[in-house]
C-alpha cells in the first residue's frame, strides 16, 4: 500500500507545478567584471524579490555545453546577457548589465511582455 501512496503524491505533485516555468537565464563566463558586479548587486536578492519569484535566477557559462532544454537560445559571447525564457522559448532578452539603479526597471520590462502573451 506504501508504494500506492507514494505513486499518487508524486502525481499530485506534478500536476501542481508546471513542467516548464519562466526563468530569467544569465549567460556568464569566468573573469567577466560586469557578471561580478551583477553578482554583488543583485543576486543576493533576486530569490527573494516579486522577479526572481515569478522568474528564477539559472547561470549558464557560456563555455560550457549548453543545456538540451536551452538549445534554441542564442548564445551571445557577451556576458552577461539575460533571457527570459518561457516554455523552453525566449520572451526577452537584455545584454549587459546596467548597474542596479537601471536593472530591475529593465528586469520589469521583461516580465511585462510575460502577461502580454
Amino acid at each position: 500500500m506504501t508504494s500506492v501512496y507514494a505513486a499518487a503524491l508524486a502525481f499530485i505533485m506534478a500536476l501542481s507545478t508546471p513542467l516548464m516555468a519562466a526563468e530569467m537565464v544569465m549567460f556568464e563566463q569566468p573573469g567577466c567584471f560586469w557578471c561580478k558586479r551583477f553578482n554583488e548587486e543583485i543576486a543576493p536578492a533576486w530569490p527573494k524579490t516579486e522577479q526572481g519569484q515569478r522568474a528564477p535566477l539559472r547561470r549558464v557559462n557560456i563555455h560550457e555545453t549548453l543545456p538540451e532544454d536551452l538549445a534554441g537560445i542564442r548564445v551571445e559571447r557577451f556576458t552577461p546577457t539575460f533571457v527570459l525564457v518561457d516554455e523552453g522559448r525566449e520572451i526577452a532578452r537584455l545584454r549587459g548589465y546596467p548597474g542596479d539603479q537601471f536593472f530591475w526597471a529593465l528586469v520589469d520590462e521583461m516580465l511585462a511582455k510575460l502577461d502580454q502573451r
